[in-house]
């Protein structure tokens, strides 16, 4: 059995450290990935509640600022608990083994300072949406192949 995620998005929120009693560090954050592919120009994204642990989440504490891309790798946990009114409420967060910060926020001053000056790269500028039509052709660098959801093995 699998059970690996892998999100690019944006983080909608300053996260928040907290400690357990026993002292150690959690964040729990919201990601919002764009969806490729949406109905008529609209753009779409989904909201994915995730939670960060130890180093992972003293790094996002330190670091991390509202509109952060990052790159997010972890596994899919669900629960239950039951509420103030007695109603179960059933949770599925991605549990983060590894978050990366992809880049800042445009028009955020960065996070933290460092002594190493790198020169950017031309176009890496984040996840764009598909809003060009050779999308496809300058991700993979050829044509679209025309491929039927019958030709898959899985």
């Amino acid at each position: 059995m699998i059970n690996k995620v892998v999100l690019v998005g944006r983080i909608t929120k300053d996260p928040e450290l907290r400690k357990t009693q026993s002292g150690i560090s959690t964040v729990r954050f919201t990601i919002a990935c764009n969806r490729r592919f949406a109905r008529e120009g609209q753009q779409q994204a989904d909201f994915i509640s995730c939670v960060a642990w130890r180093q992972s989440a003293d790094f996002m504490a330190n670091y991390v600022k509202k509109g952060a891309l990052l790159g997010v790798e972890g596994s899919i946990q669900t629960g239950s608990y039951t509420d103030s009114t007695g109603r179960t409420v059933y949770t599925t967060d991605v549990v983060c083994d590894n978050v990366q910060i992809l880049e800042q926020k445009r028009d955020a001053q960065p996070a933290y300072q460092s002594n190493y000056q790198s020169q950017p790269a031309q176009n890496m500028s984040g996840y764009q949406p598909d809003n060009e039509s050779s999308g496809y052709e300058a991700d993979f660098g050829g044509d679209m192949l025309d491929i039927a959801s019958d030709d898959l093995p899985f």
